[in-house]
């Protein structure tokens, strides 16, 4: 196989058998294949898409790059939830400990950032000792004791999708349909699912910024997904406004365990939350139907034990036993805290409408140091906004603080954030639409 022929081909809009991407991936996977070549390939799938049959085949080639995990001992409640990233998404934080609490299993494979969007595993690096990258053993350990684990793709589990990852995240080829697919779900098809649900955002904070784009985005996904075997249905959800009322890491953390203890709960993120563990409870034969499973999310948030769950993971996975009760005393804190008004004219303007192009939030907390412009960068986890504001914002309140590192990247975010501010329009639900 010669790489630059895929690509021609693919680049001349000739449909590629499943036998040359399954060449072209093992390529990427043991180095033949450049990283220039991957991201001549991307840009070529950008540009003219695929079939449903050429998506198939990339997930499934992607998929088999490494080892596929065998949870077949736990039953059919193996679950997993995927998003395709907003500003604000913690939820993964609160939903894979509730599901576990309800008597589900979650060994979620998940991402650092892309693009303007933030990544779960980056969000767990802001805490102590926690491995994102243990041993398989390990892994399979803490998701059978505990009922659930959050780690990042170790080098055994869909390594392909790992390089091709990074180099899409800075080649501008992020928001491809087929790409998105493939590399959600060979991550979700190597950890051995019996189950999945995706939420997939839609707005300016979103990849898929119109309901049409987003919608199609979903159907790939879950006729991909089950056309590769495994059992899927999607969630549209409002990425319109931040999710959460914090964007970046530490802060995110900070976020999802004032959530999981109930001290402070950002309704539209529980709203969120709890229809995604219902799906998956749905989906794991553990609850009757939506309402039921809706019932069991809630009763394991308001009584302790998807916070209990949520420490259990930490400890069980090197972080500190005591984090939930002392998260303030482990994450990390900025050098800078500086709440920003608005100006007067367009506090006037906005109050009660509170809007934002939703995407400069995330591109602001990457500016801050929250993020990568380069695959091999580092990022300050410390760094981020909190106490966004509503979409019914008073006008007179902070519109959001500004945790930064230095007067510098702080005066660059607080100047993003304000241009950004407009108008809200009508306020859609939360929970858009359901693709089964």
């Amino acid at each position: 196989m010669l790489p630059q022929e895929t690509i021609r081909r693919k680049r001349d809009r000739t449909p590629l058998s499943a036998a040359e991407i399954a060449e072209f991936v093992a390529g990427v996977t043991d180095g033949r294949v450049s990283e220039g070549q991957v991201a001549a390939f991307a840009m070529a799938v950008f540009l003219n898409g695929m079939s449903r049959e050429e998506a198939v085949a990339l997930t499934l080639a992607m998929r088999d790059s490494g080892d596929v995990l065998d949870w077949s001992d736990l039953g059919p409640a193996v679950l997993d939830k995927h998003s395709t990233g907003g500003i604000g998404d913690n939820v993964s934080l609160m939903l894979a400990p509730a599901v576990a609490a309800c008597g589900g299993f979650v060994p979620m494979i998940s991402g650092r950032g892309l693009g303007h969007t933030g990544g779960t595993l980056d969000k767990f690096d802001s805490i102590p000792g926690y491995r994102t990258q243990p041993d398989k053993t390990q892994f399979a350990s803490v998701v059978r004791e505990v009922g659930c684990a959050i780690i990042g793709q170790t080098g055994d589990l869909a390594p392909a999708d790992r390089r091709i990852y990074a180099v899409r995240d800075v080649t501008a080829t992020v928001e491809s349909v087929p790409l998105i697919t493939a590399s959600i779900l060979s991550k979700k098809l190597a950890a051995g699912l019996k189950g999945l649900v995706l939420d997939v955002k839609v707005g300016s904070g979103a990849f898929m910024a119109s309901l049409a784009e987003a919608r199609a985005l979903a159907t790939s996904l879950v006729e991909v997904a089950n056309g590769a075997g495994l059992a899927t249905t999607a969630l549209l959800t409002d990425m319109d406004h931040p999710l959460a009322s914090a964007a970046g890491n530490a802060v995110e953390v900070a976020n999802a365990v004032e959530f999981l203890t109930g001290a402070k709960i950002d309704r539209r993120l529980w709203e969120v939350t709890v229809a995604l563990g219902a799906e998956m409870l749905v989906a794991g034969g553990i609850a009757d139907g939506a309402a039921d499973g809706a019932r069991r999310m809630e009763e394991a948030f308001t009584s302790g034990r998807a916070a209990d769950k949520f420490g259990a993971m930490v400890a069980a996975l090197g972080g500190p036993a005591d984090f939930v009760e002392r998260c303030d005393a482990y994450l990390p804190k900025p050098s800078l805290c500086r709440p920003l008004f608005a100006p007067a004219e367009q506090a006037t303007a906005l109050a009660g409408r509170l809007g934002f192009d939703t995407r400069e939030l995330g591109l602001a907390v990457i500016e801050l140091g929250g993020g990568r412009t380069r695959p091999e960068d580092g990022i300050d986890h410390a760094v981020g906004l909190v106490a966004i504001a509503g979409r019914d914002w008073d006008g007179q309140s902070p519109v959001c603080e500004i945790w930064a590192r230095d007067e510098a990247s702080a005066e660059k975010a607080r100047r993003r954030i304000l241009a950004a501010m407009r108008r809200g329009g009508e306020v859609p639900p939360a929970v858009i639409e359901r693709i089964g």
